[in-house]
């Protein structure tokens, strides 16, 4: 997921040069995986840059720090504002991609650290094009089964989306790659479809839209719900349900979703063309509904786009002149 450098990152409260916005090595965030992160798309509209979904993604972070017993010392309101005020101090007015960050900063190597270890927050803004590559979108991506499994419930706390966490899916998704597909698609410990490297997974037989359950180790995705909430309102049925790896072999479609692959349509499985080996037709249907909505051609009628808006934002004298 390559990105261009912006010119600032709100860290703790404010505004830094984004090669200075540094934490000590001894993070306790480092040594022990204990963040918890959001991925929020900004995106151009006649109104200007619209964030897609951004109380739903901030309620999120707020869930995971919540369930690692983070305290964050920020209200959501504070870094919803925040959001949107990185978003209008980089100048990116062609959409954005944000990654809210909180992790427990500097202070002792403890496991279980006390109360008075500190919790940081930061925010960063880019630009950033499609995650899968823009081809990736119409075209399609191949995918494989990774021989990494998505972890057991009771051994950590899948429903957050911690920085911890997501080792198991870079070695999903470096395995893939090792072997030429795009992603890899991991199963749970019970031998059934979970979800993918960084994203969730549908597929589409007989006019159904079929994605795993909750109960399958994944992560509630936002763009996955946005999804599902779509496919209903265009009269498709959904259904959340275990489904074995071969269920992907004989879909008619299957697809991707995610903050970051937004509907990424899946080509092949495991060498396995799926359906015409491109894009399939409803999730052509979808991706123009979606795409149509987060980019302001089609009526907001969710609520889902909370706009930038313009106006200078604040920034400290001395900051203007490092950035001058």
């Amino acid at each position: 997921m390559a990105h261009k450098p912006s010119q600032l990152i709100w860290h703790n409260g404010h505004f830094v040069p984004w090669w200075e916005a540094k934490v000590h090595v001894l993070t306790h965030g480092l040594h022990y995986g204990s963040s918890v992160f959001e991925g929020i798309r900004a995106y151009a509209t006649d109104k200007g840059a619209a964030i897609f979904r951004l109380r739903d993604h901030v309620e999120r972070l707020f869930e995971s720090a919540r369930i690692h017993r983070m305290q964050i010392p920020y209200s959501q309101d504070d870094l919803f504002d925040a959001c949107k005020q990185i978003i209008r101090v980089n100048r990116l007015t062609n959409g954005a991609y944000l990654r809210p960050i909180v992790f427990r900063g500097y202070g002792e190597y403890a496991l279980a650290p006390s109360p008075q270890l500190p919790i940081e927050v930061a925010i960063a803004a880019t630009e950033m094009g499609a995650y899968l590559g823009a081809e990736g979108l119409e075209r399609g991506v191949d995918a494989c089964i990774s021989s990494w499994q998505r972890p057991a419930a009771n051994t950590f706390p899948t429903m957050a989306k911690a920085g911890g966490n997501y080792l198991n899916s870079s070695q999903i998704s470096m395995e893939a790659q090792r072997h030429g597909y795009q992603e890899g698609i991991a199963l749970g410990t019970d031998g059934m479809l979970s979800e993918g490297g960084g994203e969730n997974v549908f597929l589409v037989k007989k006019g159904v839209l079929y994605t795993p359950p909750t109960s399958a180790a994944i992560l509630t995705g936002i763009t996955r719900d946005t999804v599902m909430t779509l496919a209903q309102e265009l009269g498709y049925e959904v259904r959340q349900q275990t489904m074995p790896r071969e269920a992907l072999y004989v879909c008619d479609e299957a697809f991707f979703t995610g903050t970051a692959c937004e509907i990424t349509p899946i080509r092949s499985i495991d060498g396995l063309t799926i359906g015409n080996g491109s894009r399939g037709p409803i999730t052509h249907e979808l991706q123009d509904l979606f795409f149509g909505l987060v980019k302001g051609k089609l009526a907001d009628r969710f609520g889902w786009l909370d706009y930038v808006g313009g106006g200078e934002i604040e920034v400290e004298h001395d900051l203007h002149s490092a950035l001058a």
